[in-house]
């Protein structure tokens, strides 16, 4: 085994040192994701640069001069094309600088999914291990169930 990877679990909490307005967040790990997403809100201002609202808290509101746009495949099989930004994050104490799409990822548990863009090469995910919000999963869970339920299916 590298010494040099760290190891980390599903979920881990990370920080945005650049987005100052923004406490540390949980983010889930998914080493099947090609690049990592987090929950932001973009649009482009009438000067050309992106307008970013993370989390879905107006005061963390950031400007890129620097952006670019993605088509990525959802989990359901669908194109999404979202802006992308690059943004330093740090986790398990390693700093590193990766291209981040931006998402509507208000009815996950977690607002950042953590990809293969920023674990590879510097981690490894043992999935017993980690900061997971049990709670919240389980929560998510139901709610998809009784979701189904109501609409008549069963699994």
């Amino acid at each position: 085994m590298d010494v040099t990877k760290k190891i980390i679990g599903r979920a881990e909490e990370v920080r945005f040192p650049e987005l100052e307005q923004v406490p540390a967040v949980h983010a889930r790990i998914d080493s099947g994701a090609r690049t990592s997403a987090i929950w932001a809100d973009a649009v482009v201002n009438q000067n050309g640069k992106l307008d970013v609202v993370f989390f879905g808290d107006l005061s963390t509101k950031h400007t890129f001069s620097e952006f670019g746009r993605l088509a990525v495949a959802t989990s359901t099989g669908q194109i999404d094309k979202r802006f992308t930004v690059r943004l330093l994050i740090v986790i398990k104490g390693k700093k590193i600088r990766a291209t981040f799409t931006l998402a509507n990822r208000a009815s996950q548990v977690y607002p950042v999914l953590i990809g293969r863009n920023v674990l590879r090469g510097k981690f490894i995910v043992d999935v017993k291990m980690g900061a997971a919000l049990k709670t919240a999963e389980q929560k998510r869970i139901e709610s998809l169930q009784s979701e189904l339920e109501s609409e008549g299916d069963t699994l």
